[in-house]
């Protein structure tokens, strides 16, 4: 049997920074501190001759403190989405609610994330699909597919 592995989940990004700001806020998470003994990131960039230029080509999330959830890496990267994921996320923001009360948690979750740059694709209804109880499709403010269910 092989080792259980950590996972990074990374998105391509023209603003890192940004994208990263947005999936903290969805997620729950909360950006990356900085290394000791730096107080902050500028403060960190700068000690390593990082040009000002160059400071938001890399960005990073991580839960909070006490919580486990892989860490989410933002890198900057100069070409466009250009396809549907092959791959995305399903932020589950109705756990354990049923039925109408489910599609108002999604409702109001998806309202929210639009407020911070997200874009509402669809809803599916309950029972659209076999075994599903409804959820929503949305873009994150880069225009990457996921799922609020």
């Amino acid at each position: 049997m092989s080792a259980v592995r950590e996972v990074q989940i990374t998105f391509d990004a023209h603003d890192p920074d940004r994208l990263a700001r947005f999936w903290a806020e969805a997620l729950g998470y909360r950006l990356q501190p900085p290394p000791p003994p730096f107080a902050s990131w500028d403060q960190a960039l700068e000690a390593w001759g990082v040009p000002p230029e160059a400071r938001n080509s890399k960005s990073a999330i991580v839960p909070p403190e006490g919580s486990s959830g892989p860490r989410v890496f933002f890198q900057q990267v100069p070409e466009s989405k250009s396809a549907k994921n092959r791959v995305h996320l399903d932020v589950r923001a109705a756990q354990g609610i049923e039925g109408g009360a489910a599609l108002e948690a999604l409702e109001a979750e998806c309202a929210r994330l639009v407020e911070l740059g997200a874009a509402r694709v669809r809803r599916h209804e309950p029972g659209e699909e076999l075994g599903s109880d409804g959820y929503i499709v949305m873009t994150d403010p880069e225009g990457n597919e996921f799922c609020l269910d």
